[in-house]
């Protein structure tokens, strides 16, 4: 698996990474490979309020449907458009091309709570 090291990730298998005000999103390499070939992403609308832990989206595979939460709280500002012509950038880029959504974070310092790349891996 392929956690990269500079960004962080949730217990429920999301990443982020911040670029900088906002916070970019997917899910981790471990989750979209145990998803199988995604054929859908619902991302959170543009404007939504978000509150870290709750669910943000949805991703669905060819074998089940799995709810994206959101790993920190604030308002999304962009969803990347691509997903929706081709979801599987999710499985063959999930940290580049398969982003999910941008969030203008209510606190930046919420990233820092967080799991680093270790530790993520130490808990799968």
């Amino acid at each position: 698996m392929n956690h990269p090291s500079e960004l962080k990730y949730a217990r429920t298998h999301e990443w982020v990474r911040i670029e900088g005000d906002l916070v970019v999103t997917g899910i981790s390499d471990h989750a979209q490979d145990a998803l199988g070939d995604l054929v859908y992403v619902e991302a959170p609308e543009v404007g939504q309020k978000i509150t870290a832990g709750e669910q943000a989206g949805v991703v669905e595979s060819v074998k089940t449907a799995s709810d994206i939460h959101a790993p920190i709280t604030g308002t999304v500002v962009e969803v990347n458009p691509d997903l929706e012509d081709d979801p599987d950038f999710v499985n063959d880029s999930p940290y580049n091309k398969g982003w999910i959504y941008k969030i203008k974070p209510d606190n930046i310092a919420d990233v820092e709570g967080l799991l680093s790349s270790a530790d993520y891996e130490a808990g799968l």
